[in-house]
């Protein structure tokens, strides 16, 4: 069975605009996805990219804004019109559920693309213990064991594992894939993503000159 290895954020637009593609790509395939979900700030910050907040306005309405608009309706994905409400909360506890989630077992496909569906369509707020649990046991999970073992020290390790591992294979962005090693950045590399599973592309070729 290949897999894929799934590097994104429980908070994502560009992850949940792909969530449900992606999950169709590896059951079409038989493929498994190990998530990786990741502190983004933190991995946006050491390839030196700028917050949201840091960015122009333009930047914001466009990448934010109207790619987002035109992805939700290209792939038929219900979504709010603008930034949740709660974009800004802490990561620790949504991502932590989806990690422990994967560590018992549970369907964390699922469960992930529930929460990132919660967020931006609903306008839920990820970081509340909550709603993670309702949304964790409308799919028949334990959401109180889930969110005890998603703020323990294991998984929070893991948590910041994963974002290291993250950052140290240059990963930039969410949501990022890797297949044999083979970085496919951005839901809008799913169909290029989903080529390689059946027709592996040539290996890297390309030389940069060092920057610095």
């Amino acid at each position: 069975m290949q897999t894929i290895e799934y590097f994104y954020s429980a908070h994502s637009a560009f992850a949940y605009l792909g969530s449900k593609r992606l999950l169709q790509i590896c059951a079409d395939h038989h493929c498994k996805l190990i998530h990786r979900p990741i502190n983004l700030g933190l991995v946006i910050k050491a390839v030196g990219g700028q917050s949201f907040a840091g960015r122009t306005q333009g930047h914001v309405d466009y990448y934010f804004g109207r790619e987002i608009e035109r992805w939700a309706e290209w792939r038929d994905v219900p979504i709010i019109n603008y930034r949740p409400t709660y974009h800004s909360n802490p990561l620790e506890l949504g991502n932590g559920l989806l990690i422990a989630a994967a560590q018992a077992g549970e369907d964390v496909d699922q469960l992930s693309h529930r929460v990132l569906e919660a967020h931006w369509r609903d306008d839920a707020d990820i970081a509340d213990p909550a709603t993670l649990s309702r949304i964790a046991e409308a799919m028949g999970l334990d959401g109180e064991v889930l969110l005890s073992t998603a703020r323990s020290e294991p998984i929070q390790a893991l948590h910041q594992q994963f974002t290291q591992e993250a950052i140290s294979r240059s990963v930039f962005g969410s949501p990022t894939y890797f297949l044999n090693g083979d970085m496919f950045y951005g839901q809008d590399h799913l169909e290029m993503l989903e080529r390689a599973l059946s027709r592996p592309f040539k290996p890297a070729n390309w030389n940069n000159p060092k920057v610095g």
